[in-house]
């Protein structure tokens, strides 16, 4: 098994991260965190590059505005030293969960296995 995983994440990027970054991570990476997720972040010694080297699959909506913004350059300091002040109306960090079993659903949607309401309002247009 742990040659099959290597396999693939030699091959692939969205299984972990690739060789290289791994490489580059070893060489020039300094920890800088990690979230609640169990993604690690990164930077080099003189702060130009800034990255996250994901726990399971790559999917950028995993990262939190808190992270998004120190990734992006928005923040100078990570989250870990100084957390950013959120409004007691925000709503917690959740990923993209669309096309997931776990994605929004409205009533009368295909998927939750009801039929659509009749309407009596509405008369389908038919060709002659």
């Amino acid at each position: 098994m742990g040659i099959l995983n290597t396999l693939l994440r030699a091959v692939t990027w969205w299984n972990g991260s690739t060789l290289n970054t791994q490489l580059y991570t070893w060489r020039k990476g300094i920890k800088v965190g990690e979230d609640e997720q169990g993604n690690v972040y990164y930077r080099n010694a003189d702060d130009t590059r800034r990255w996250v080297i994901f726990n399971g699959e790559a999917e950028a909506s995993r990262i939190s505005p808190d992270w998004h913004g120190w990734l992006h350059h928005t923040f100078d300091a990570p989250p870990t030293q100084k957390p950013l002040e959120h409004k007691p109306w925000e709503k917690p960090h959740q990923e993209n969960l669309t096309g997931t079993p776990l994605a929004y659903m409205p009533k009368g949607s295909i998927r939750d296995g009801h039929r659509p309401v009749e309407r009596r309002d509405y008369e389908a247009w038919q060709p002659e």
